[in-house]
């Protein structure tokens, strides 16, 4: 019985990874697997209160990816007080991280990853 166990968990354990399969292999073109983003912005420009747009819907969705509230009005583009309390929490709880509230490349990096 202990036999057929085996069997059927590694069976099982081979078919959900795919081995053997073409989908055990990435596509030659595929991003990063370690690097998230929510598809409005892919720079790395600093960012900071006053701005909007897609950079700043970019850093309001990843903080959400996160766990950290932008405030009621969610990823709304505008990078106000609420954005920038998200950022600076975000950057104290990563570590390692200027707590600035400001979204440079370190940031951006830390968000992504």
């Amino acid at each position: 019985m202990k036999k057929l166990f085996t069997a059927l968990a590694a069976a099982t354990l081979a078919l959900g990874l795919g081995i053997g399969t073409a989908e055990a292999t990435a596509p030659a073109a595929a991003p990063q697997a370690a690097a998230y983003n929510c598809g409005w912005y892919y720079g790395t420009e600093l960012t900071v209160r006053g701005h909007s747009g897609d950079r700043v819907r970019e850093v309001q969705c990843l903080l959400e990816h996160w766990g950290f509230n932008v405030g009621p009005t969610g990823v709304d583009g505008k990078f106000g007080t609420n954005t920038e309390g998200a950022v600076r929490q975000f950057q104290g709880w990563y570590g390692g991280l200027a707590v600035d509230g400001k979204v440079g490349v370190n940031t951006w990096a830390a968000l992504r990853s």
